[in-house]
């Protein structure tokens, strides 16, 4: 198998049935990363759980992935939380083709937010102790951007305005260990972000490299 479109009845019937087993608080994704990035979610049930559908983008873990800076190791009851608030125990198990690239995911959000509020005789259920994972559950790859542009100038801790020459370079870095390059018209958003021209851009990003 080289995409998941060779074995789609295969992964939307597996989709339906973790659906069915868990009920409506838990969602399962089917990503194909054969497709253009911003459309890689090729079946989903109980979308309404993080609010995506089909034809919607994956979320920054994928787009790292994709990139090249994580390993692609499956992930397993992970805590995440929602633009609205609720907290989701998730797993994410990565396809492989027969050369041990990785061409799809798996995922599943199970909605814990009810549970986390209930009688302590149930806190076993919620993943406590697990340690949070930021992830973004968007359905405009833009949206992810800014997440990910936020994101970096929290770690380097200044506006823009106050940012030196070595700390926009960092936060370069971080957006492309991240992926966010690979995103259509990332480099025009990042340079109106820095206020910088794309040849500075590209400058710096080479720097960061090196």
């Amino acid at each position: 198998m080289e995409t998941i479109s060779q074995e789609f009845m295969f992964f939307a019937e597996l989709a339906k049935g973790l659906a069915a087993q868990f009920g409506d608080n838990c969602e399962v994704v089917i990503h194909d990363w054969s497709k253009p990035y911003d459309s890689t979610i090729v079946a989903i049930e109980n979308g309404h759980v993080t609010g995506r559908k089909v034809g919607d983008p994956s979320t920054n873990l994928g787009l790292e992935i994709m990139r090249g800076t994580s390993d692609g190791d499956n992930r397993h009851n992970y805590i995440t939380q929602t633009a609205d608030g609720r907290i989701l125990r998730s797993t994410s198990m990565y396809v492989k083709n027969k050369a041990g690239q990785i061409i799809g995911a798996v995922c599943i959000n199970f909605d814990i937010t009810d549970i986390m509020m209930a009688e302590r005789t149930l806190q076993s259920l919620t993943g406590s102790g697990l340690q949070p994972v930021r992830e973004s559950f968007v359905s405009n790859v833009n949206d992810l951007l800014d997440t990910l542009i936020m994101e970096a100038q929290e770690t380097i801790g200044k506006p823009p305005a106050l940012m030196s020459k070595e700390d926009k370079i960092k936060l370069i870095q971080l957006l492309d260990e991240k992926g966010a390059f690979l995103i259509k018209k990332s480099g025009e958003k990042v340079c109106g972000y820095l206020s910088i021209s794309k040849f500075t851009l590209y400058n710096y990003l080479e720097e960061s490299k090196s």
